[in-house]
């Protein structure tokens, strides 16, 4: 069985969310359905889109794998993102969180 994702998030304002996931996803390819999203395609098959829903903003929780964390953000830094902590699991997972400007969780994750 072949699954493909779009991980929805909701946003208060599309502009200013798509600037921030810009900074944050960096150089990927996008594409506007409509005039209320925006979609990010991270891998074949694994969209994350944000949709203008501001009675749902800010409740999102997701969580992306890079094979290089230490160097997704550095890049994400130089983008002028950073995360708000860093956590690092029993088993040598590490993950940073990020809050988009709803306060939507996004954590970026990967080997230690």
């Amino acid at each position: 069985m072949s699954l493909e994702l779009f991980a929805g998030i909701a946003v208060s304002d599309l502009p200013r969310a798509v600037t921030w996931y810009d900074a944050l996803l960096g150089e990927v390819e996008t594409f506007e359905p409509n005039d209320v999203e925006r979609v990010w395609t991270l891998a074949e098959g694994r969209h994350v889109y944000v949709e203008l829903q501001p009675e749902h903003a800010g409740h999102a929780k997701t969580t992306l794998f890079v094979a290089d964390l230490d160097g997704y953000l550095a890049a994400a830094a130089a983008r002028g993102t950073h995360p708000v902590r860093e956590e690092t699991y029993d088993n040598g997972v590490r993950k940073a969180l990020f809050h988009d400007p709803d306060g939507n969780e996004i954590g970026i994750g990967g080997a230690g």
